[in-house]
């Protein structure tokens, strides 16, 4: 078995994803090798998307998701979109339908490129998102940062996508707020014992909203898909919005933004949107060890 691996470095709407194809073996991208390609500015990333050979019937890949710090992640939209163009090219297939820890995403590659993503339903009982305390209705929970008497961010809306999210409104540009401090806090705050991806959401219309996050395992990112959708969805399980939303992200340094509709005759939540290759090579999935491909240069690290 050859020590190195297909990859390439994609994004999804400025989101960072090293698509590794592990097809045909029995080994997993380990976290030492994770950890090591996010330490290289070549290919730092938010998300790896690791491709495996399908373990159910009806489905065309397992899919393995690792944080940048080596963590499981069980969903990640913008990484899904990623994998589907990477397929895409490679089979010429349009539609897919992928296995991963949080359950069986479908999706589907568009004429004009853009790629939308069945992201399923999203959960808002407090034990599965899962919170640590108990709470009747999660779509505001008693959560604050700074003073009592005039906290910076308080009262998120809390629900799972897969993964936990908790969503702060604010009235004021997303990018003012100081997310690289509360990030963190928020983030390993005990009422979230599984930790949760923290979102900054701004609505600016009836149907569109600006978004920024703090992704669990990843820290601050430039897009994320799972968060998009959670905040679609709570925004219109307040009243906020309706059940179709764009999502601007405003922390990515891509134009265009995500189109999140709740569908209402299932709840299923779809996410379309753009994802972009960026260039590809072999990696080490043990030592994370990697090599760009001739063409576009030859480098090893």
């Amino acid at each position: 078995m050859s020590a190195t691996v297909e990859f390439a470095k994609m994004n999804g709407l400025g989101n960072k994803i090293l698509v590794v194809d592990m097809r045909g073996r029995p080994d997993k991208v380990t976290p030492d090798a994770a950890i090591a390609l996010n330490a290289d500015p070549d290919t730092a990333f938010d998300q790896i998307m690791a491709i495996h050979d399908p373990r159910a019937d009806g489905t065309d890949a397992w899919i393995d998701i690792l944080n940048s710090d080596g963590s499981k992640a069980q969903a990640c939209g913008n990484g899904t979109r990623c994998v589907v163009q990477a397929l895409s090219a490679e089979t010429g297939k349009k539609i897919f339908t992928f296995q991963t820890v949080a359950g069986i995403l479908n999706a589907v590659e568009h004429e004009d490129g853009t790629i939308s993503v069945d992201m399923g339903k999203p959960v808002f009982a407090w034990d599965k998102i899962p919170l640590a305390e108990e709470f009747y209705d999660t779509s505001r929970i008693e959560l604050q940062i700074g003073p009592i008497d005039n906290p910076v961010l308080h009262s998120p809306s809390a629900m799972s996508m897969g993964n936990p999210h908790a969503i702060f409104w604010v009235d004021k540009d997303v990018m003012s707020f100081d997310l690289a401090r509360f990030g963190p806090l928020l983030e390993n705050h005990p009422m979230f014992p599984e930790r949760a991806n923290i979102t900054l959401a701004q609505v600016t219309s009836p149907s569109s909203i600006t978004t920024r996050t703090w992704e669990r395992g990843a820290g601050l990112t430039l897009a994320c898909g799972s968060a998009a959708c959670a905040t679609a969805v709570s925004a219109a399980r307040t009243g906020r919005t309706g059940r179709k939303v764009e999502i601007k992200v405003a922390s990515s340094p891509n134009a265009g933004s995500l189109s999140i509709e709740w569908r209402e005759p299932d709840d299923h939540v779809i996410m379309t949107g753009p994802a972009e290759w960026e260039w590809s090579g072999m990696v080490d999935p043990t030592t994370g060890n990697w090599s760009r491909d001739a063409e576009h240069g030859a480098e090893a690290r």
